[in-house]
């Protein structure tokens, strides 16, 4: 990954630190503001590097991270729960009853677990 990349990550892991100490999750767009992403396909950039933070977490036995990251329905977007079904995480619908579930458990893994590490 190159050092944009590997900034990009770091910032976006303390971004979603704060809010896993605030107790509550983020929007998409406002999370691309607080790391002052630049358009075009900022979104697209920023799921992407939630995706490398799932894959890290995942990998390492950690509650996920990018749980605090959600669209304007309050849960992740589709590409959140098809990498989950792919890590094995989730064996449900990537919207719907099933996704919010998966969502709600996640979340307060990552609640309980993230605002007490540095």
């Amino acid at each position: 990954m190159s050092g944009e990349g590997q900034a990009l990550l770091a910032a976006l892991q303390e971004a979603l630190k704060e809010q896993a100490r605030l107790g509550r999750p983020i929007g998409y767009l406002a999370l691309a503001g607080r790391l002052a992403l630049p358009g075009p396909q900022r979104i697209h950039r920023l799921t992407h590097a939630l995706e490398v933070l799932v894959r890290r977490d995942h990998a390492a036995g950690r509650p996920l991270l990018a749980a605090l990251a959600v669209g304007r329905s309050g849960i992740p977007g589709r590409g959140f729960f098809q990498l989950l079904r792919e890590l094995g995480r989730h064996q449900g619908a990537d919207q719907g009853a099933a996704a919010a579930d998966c969502h709600a458990r996640e979340l307060a893994a990552a609640l309980a677990y993230w605002p007490e590490r540095d």
